[in-house]
C-alpha cells in the first residue's frame, strides 16, 4: 500500500465521522503518546525494564502502525501528500548524506 492509498484509507474512515480530523495541536499530542507507547515497548523488550508477568506481551509493530495513522491524520488534516513528501525527504537525504555513513560492502 503506498501513503497515496492509506491516506485515502484515513480519510474513508475519518469522513464516517461528523468531527472530522482533530486540530493539528491535539494530532501532535496523540502522536506524542504514541511515540511514548513506541518507547515503552523497546524499552521492555531492549531495555532494562522488563514488563511484569501480569501484562501483555506487547507489539513494536502495532505501535509504529499506530504512529504511521497518526502521521497520516496529521498529513490530510494538512492536505500533505505523503508520497511526494517522502520522495523529496529520500532525495535529501541521499544527496546530503551520500558520504555521511560507511557503506556496506557489497
Amino acid at each position: 500500500m503506498s501513503f497515496r492509498e492509506a491516506q485515502a484509507a484515513v480519510d474513508q474512515w475519518v469522513g464516517q465521522f461528523e468531527q472530522g480530523y482533530f486540530p493539528p495541536l491535539v494530532n501532535v499530542a496523540r502522536l506524542a503518546e504514541e511515540v511514548g507507547e513506541l518507547a515503552r515497548e523497546v524499552n521492555h523488550q531492549f531495555g532494562p525494564k522488563k514488563k511484569k508477568a501480569e501484562e501483555p506481551p506487547g507489539s513494536m509493530s502495532m505501535e509504529l502502525a499506530d504512529i504511521l495513522f497518526v502521521v497520516i491524520c496529521m498529513a490530510n488534516s494538512q492536505q500533505i501528500d505523503l508520497d511526494e513528501a517522502f520522495g523529496q525527504m529520500m532525495a535529501k537525504v541521499t544527496s546530503r548524506d551520500a558520504d555521511r555513513w560507511t557503506r556496506k560492502a557489497r
